[in-house]
């Protein structure tokens, strides 16, 4: 945790989880109308978390390839306006909505390997681990809940891997194998709970971990990271009809 995440939680933990911050921009017009829009009529807080993790989960594609290094890519208005992001991209969406919504969100980070990513990402990046993996953790009935908005149910039905759920009271992290059976994703090391996005540690891990990311500097390589996820269609015997 940086020592501003810190500064904040000791005054008011749940104070400063409902502010707008730097990357959770809870004040921006169209996150606040998004917020509003999703939730009205909804009076319980558990029913509105659900209801804005849903929204953005399948509302915003997930897309690595958003990704770059001037750090714009972790501001929830920059997913908000082009409909798409990574992981942290859409974690801090969340966290922004929520809050808009009276929610109080935080963002919290792991290591992950994800045995499934793309070959295509898997070259660029050189590894299959992706650290500084993030996620939400929203404050419902008096419980900080993990949820992963990360992949949207299209990608999921594409690749053959499990749409997360989240019904406000389980945690809702990926899960360790996709529909058939194969290893997905495999948690490393947590790095923590945090307001905002803590943009330097992040960057600086990065440099170490992804020597090769310092050339998307101002813009990330484009893709289709759907299409090269999609799983495999499945080898078919050729009818015996068809052999005569």
């Amino acid at each position: 945790m940086s020592q501003a995440d810190r500064t904040m939680e000791q005054a008011d933990p749940l104070a400063a989880c409902l502010a707008p911050s730097p990357h959770v921009e809870a004040d921006h017009p169209g996150i606040r109308d998004l917020a509003a829009g999703v939730t009205e009529g909804l009076s319980d807080a558990r029913e509105r978390a659900v209801a804005l993790y849903y929204a953005v989960r399948d509302g915003f594609r997930y897309d690595p390839y958003t990704i770059e290094m001037s750090g714009r890519c972790f501001k929830a208005s920059e997913v908000f306006e082009a409909g798409a992001g990574f992981c942290i991209g859409k974690a801090t969406l969340l966290a922004a909505v929520s809050r808009a919504a009276g929610i109080p969100a935080r963002l919290r980070f792991a290591d992950v390997r994800n045995h499934l990513t793309s070959p295509r990402l898997r070259a660029m990046m050189g590894t299959d681990e992706f650290v500084y993996h993030g996620y939400t953790e929203l404050w419902v009935e008096q419980r900080w809940r993990k949820c992963t908005p990360a992949f949207n149910r299209s990608l999921c039905d594409k690749a053959g891997i499990h749409a997360l759920e989240f019904d406000g009271i389980e945690d809702s992290v990926f899960h360790p194998i996709d529909r058939s059976g194969r290893q997905h994703m495999e948690y490393l090391r947590d790095r923590g709970s945090h307001v905002d996005v803590p943009v330097e540690d992040i960057f600086r891990v990065w440099a170490e971990v992804y020597p090769g990311m310092s050339g998307w500097a101002g813009q990330a390589p484009s893709g289709d990271f759907e299409r090269e996820a999609a799983a495999p269609e499945p080898t078919r015997e050729p009818d015996d009809n068809l052999r005569n």
